[in-house]
């Protein structure tokens, strides 16, 4: 899962391994380790939930985590849907983007990471032939 944070908005991409698991389990969390100091990690989360009306980011200590209603997480995870998308007011006049999105794989060589569990990138050629 990665997690990208620019200005006001976040956006998670997931693989296809990571989109199934959040569907059929609830929740992916992840963790950077800030320090040496085992306790010293940086958390953030994805989770469903059939009490939630919309998508909702929240904070709590060093974790950070969006809920998604689990209808859109099933309708998202079971179509070629991209994404979901939500604005939250923050408060008057500032809001956070939300997306959470399928990762595709990149289109051009020399990426150094392991895409194999990527979705097929719907913009290949090669792809759409098949």
């Amino acid at each position: 899962m990665k997690l990208r944070i620019q200005k006001n908005s976040i956006r998670f991409r997931l693989t296809q391994s990571e989109v199934a698991t959040l569907a059929a389990e609830g929740t992916l969390e992840e963790s950077v380790q800030l320090t040496p100091a085992v306790s010293d990690l940086f958390t953030y989360v994805l989770e469903k939930s059939s009490r939630c009306r919309e998508v909702r980011a929240w904070r709590s200590d060093c974790k950070i985590g969006v809920t998604l209603p689990d209808d859109l997480v099933r309708a998202w995870a079971n179509t070629d849907q991209v994404g979901i998308e939500q604005t939250q007011a923050v408060r008057e006049g500032v809001a956070l983007r939300i997306a959470v999105e399928k990762d595709f794989r990149c289109l051009h060589p020399g990426t150094h990471e392991d895409e194999s569990d990527n979705f097929p990138n719907p913009n290949d050629a090669a792809n759409a032939r098949k």
